[in-house]
């Protein structure tokens, strides 16, 4: 079923995807699909403060209504006080989790569209009376873009995420200009199981440096985790990675456009670069890829642990640990070197 003839298209619409940074980047293509088809529409994303540094100053939203999480019932009673007088011509309930679902439920609204209610967790249907049609399970962001040939909107998968101009120029003196091609790691994920062993990544800088005369330049934040990582890193390679960490999305973001290949595992930057069409090589062991992995490009740079040889596991196949110490430095680095022979976007 879609809503494909409505005499007056929505004129405000809300959009509820509060976190993580790679949902976030998969939800630039539905806000930039409603900002196609419904000229002059208004778009206002409910959202909490770190994931808004990726997205806000690109044209995505035209305001947002913050959830800060840490702040508990604060939080929430501070949204309403956002959205106070505020009534929506449509409310997009994106995210099925609980809090997400609150958000949805405080907004006064004419529309408010969600999940099925298989999907939707956390009971979250509860809090929106339409609901899209029930489909398996699919890529995250296929699952988004259901909700798109509801509203019988064209699907128009762009992202619009690159830099600024004024960011270019802000960031420029942080990655001099090089023949040396530049490969970037991401070392920390919100979870351990995630990760790939710090001192592999000091292994791969170290051949990458030697065998194909690349830099490499590190990104994301500073968490204990990550800096831990980036400590192992520096003492254990004789080509230690420039560590660029700071939790600055917008600067992450620049640099993965000036970068001529990432390694990453799961983790927002991942699906940030893919949407920046940089080749990225997905570390993928914990998490299912066909669920959570690069969106139609670079399937041929992933390095997939998460399944056994010839096994054809499902898209539901839920989360096995254990399995990213399985990936090889000698597997990255062939993946590197494929990455680098692809066609340069600058």
């Amino acid at each position: 079923m879609s809503i494909t003839h409505r005499a007056d298209p929505p004129r405000e619409v809300a959009v509820v995807m509060l976190t993580a940074v790679g949902d976030v980047v998969h939800t630039l293509p539905v806000v930039r699909s409603l900002r196609a088809a419904w000229p002059g529409v208004r778009i206002t994303w409910a959202i909490q403060p770190g994931p808004r540094g990726i997205v806000e100053g690109i044209g995505a939203a035209d305001d947002f209504l913050v959830l800060d999480r840490k702040a508990g019932t604060r939080g929430f009673l501070d949204l309403r006080r956002q959205a106070a007088g505020r009534r929506f011509d449509l409310v997009l309930g994106l995210q099925s989790y609980f809090k997400a679902g609150l958000v949805t439920a405080s907004l006064r609204a004419e529309r408010k569209i969600g999940f099925d209610r298989k999907r939707a967790r956390d009971a979250t249907w509860v809090f929106t009376p339409e609901r899209i049609p029930p489909r398996p399970r699919a890529h995250i962001q296929d699952e988004l873009l259901e909700f798109l040939d509801y509203l019988g909107v064209e699907r128009r998968m762009e992202w619009g995420l690159g830099a600024t101009e004024e960011e270019r120029a802000r960031y420029a003196a942080l990655l001099p200009e090089s023949d040396q091609p530049t490969v970037t790691f991401v070392v920390g994920t919100s979870k351990p199981a995630k990760e790939w062993p710090a001192e592999r990544y000091a292994r791969l800088a170290d051949a990458l440096a030697s065998d194909l005369g690349a830099r490499t330049i590190l990104v994301g934040g500073k968490s204990p985790r990550e800096t831990e990582a980036a400590e192992t890193i520096r003492r254990l390679s004789s080509a230690p990675p420039l560590d660029l960490r700071e939790w600055d999305l917008r600067r992450v973001v620049y640099l993965l456009e000036r970068s001529d290949a990432l390694v990453s595992p799961d983790t927002g930057p991942l699906h940030a670069a893919v949407a920046l069409d940089t080749p990225t090589v997905a570390l993928m062991g914990y998490t299912n890829p066909k669920r959570f992995g690069p969106y139609r490009r670079f399937r041929d740079l992933l390095i997939d642990a998460f399944g056994d040889p010839g096994e054809d596991y499902p898209v539901t196949a839920p989360h096995r640990p254990g399995r990213m110490e399985r990936i090889t430095v000698d597997q990255v680095l062939e993946k590197v070197e494929t990455a680098l022979r692809m066609d340069r976007r600058r």
